[in-house]
């Protein structure tokens, strides 16, 4: 499996989930051949293709109108096939999605509607099938916390990870700390 380096997609203003992260992600997700995969703030569109060139049918969820030609124009230049279900997460899922069932669902940006996602995988992320969400703030990453338990998730990991890279001049520029939460629906 070839992993893309962040330089390869197109980009825009728009937010990208980072090389470093997006594979650790990737590896929490255990994408197999044929899985469902759901991408609920697809940004970029850098996990969906990513999880499209592992094998998955794709389907990702996108508010912002330049993310969501972004995640076209990435999915063209990689040459895969995304499912893009334009508008707010779950709304837009419930319209568009509502008898989907998906084997796996990567949370990148929620929208402040972490509750009503997790009402929706109720229904739609099968039994066995594992969650996992990227979160900078603090806050989001304890609504995540809580809710995990009380739909039943087990497995749970939660990592903080804080990656750096050199640049020219020999000096280290940081990245924003990113928590990263794995889980199995029971």
């Amino acid at each position: 499996m070839k992993n893309i380096k962040d330089s390869e997609f197109i980009r825009g203003e728009v937010p990208m989930t980072k090389f470093n992260i997006r594979n650790l992600s990737l590896a929490h997700l255990q994408i197999e051949k044929g899985d469902r995969f759901l991408d609920i703030g697809g940004g970029t569109g850098s996990v969906s293709v990513e999880a499209a060139l592992q094998g998955a049918e794709v389907s990702t969820v996108e508010l912002n109108e330049e993310a969501c030609s972004l995640i076209l124009e990435n999915a063209k230049k990689f040459g895969v096939k995304i499912n893009l279900i334009s508008g707010k997460a779950p709304e837009a899922l419930v319209n568009y999605a509502s008898d989907a069932i998906f084997d796996k669902c990567f949370i990148g940006g929620s929208g402040g509607e972490l509750k009503n996602i997790f009402a929706y995988l109720e229904g739609h992320l099968k039994k066995g099938g594992i969650i996992c969400a990227n979160f900078i703030l603090i806050k989001n990453l304890n609504e995540f916390l809580e809710l995990l338990p009380k739909y039943g998730y087990t497995e749970i990991e939660t990592h903080l990870i804080q990656t750096a890279a050199m640049g020219k001049s020999g000096l280290f520029k940081g990245e924003n700390p990113i928590y990263i939460v794995k889980a199995c629906k029971n």
